[in-house]
C-alpha cells in the first residue's frame, strides 16, 4: 500500500513509496524504473538512475538528466558529462572510481519544436526524489559526496545553500553518521558561462579538493 499523505484535497506521493525491501544497487535500479513519485516520469523517456558500484569511495551528484542521459538510460553522457570527465582528468580523479548520480533522475524538459529544453526541477520534484538518494548514500557508503550544482546542494542542505558562497568547502552532511560532502557548480555551467576557461578552472580547483579529501 502507498504511504501517501494528503494535503487539501491532493494525494502526497514520493519515491518513498517505491523503494525496494531489499536495499542493493540493482535492487534500486529495478525499483527505480518504475517510479512515479512525481509527475516527470509521464513525459520521460526512462528512469536515469546511476553509473557505478558499491563500495565507491567518491560520489558525484547532479541536478537530473539531460536530453542525451534521457535518451541513453545513463547519467552524465551528454555536454556537460564531457565537461565533468574532462574536468575530473584534470584535477587527478580517478572517475572509474566514482559513484555517478543525480538528485532527480528523470528528464524535466520543455517541448520547444522538436527539441527538448532543460528546465529546473522545483523543491517538490527534488523532494519527491530524494529518497533515492538517501538509499544509494547507504548502499554505497562513500567517504565523499560532491553536488554538482544548487539542485543536488539544496536537495540535501535546504532551500537556503548558496553554492556561489559555499562551493569548495568540506563539509559536514546534515545527519549524523553520514558521509562528507563538497559543493561546486554543475558542469552545466562551464557551458553557459561568459567566461568559459575560469569556469572551468574553477570546477577543477574545487574537484582538487576533493581528491586530497580522499589522498
Amino acid at each position: 500500500m502507498l504511504s501517501r499523505s494528503s494535503v487539501g484535497r491532493f494525494a502526497v506521493v514520493s519515491a518513498a513509496d517505491f523503494l525496494p525491501e531489499e536495499r542493493t544497487l540493482d535492487a534500486l535500479r529495478t525499483a527505480a524504473a518504475g517510479c512515479r513519485g512525481c509527475d516527470l516520469w509521464e513525459p520521460a523517456t526512462q528512469t536515469v538512475f546511476s553509473r557505478g558500484d558499491t563500495g565507491a569511495r567518491l560520489m558525484l551528484v547532479g541536478e537530473q538528466p539531460g536530453d542525451q542521459e534521457d535518451l541513453q538510460g545513463k547519467p552524465f553522457v551528454g555536454p556537460a558529462g564531457r565537461v565533468l570527465v574532462k574536468a575530473l582528468d584534470e584535477a587527478g580523479v580517478d572517475r572509474d572510481d566514482a559513484y555517478v548520480t543525480n538528485a532527480v533522475k528523470h528528464f524535466k524538459f520543455t517541448p520547444r519544436g522538436n527539441r527538448r529544453i532543460h528546465a529546473t526541477p522545483d523543491a517538490s520534484e527534488a523532494a519527491a526524489c530524494r529518497p533515492w538518494l538517501r538509499a544509494e548514500i547507504e548502499v554505497v557508503a562513500p567517504e565523499l559526496v560532491v553536488l554538482l550544482g544548487a539542485t543536488a546542494a539544496k536537495t540535501v542542505y535546504g532551500s537556503g545553500f548558496r553554492v556561489t558562497k559555499q562551493r569548495g568547502a568540506v563539509m559536514e552532511w546534515p545527519t549524523a553518521g553520514g558521509p562528507h560532502a563538497l559543493a561546486t557548480i554543475h558542469p552545466s555551467a562551464v557551458l553557459r558561462a561568459d567566461d568559459r576557461e575560469s569556469a572551468f578552472a574553477g570546477l577543477v580547483a574545487d574537484l582538487r579538493v576533493a581528491k586530497e579529501v580522499l589522498a
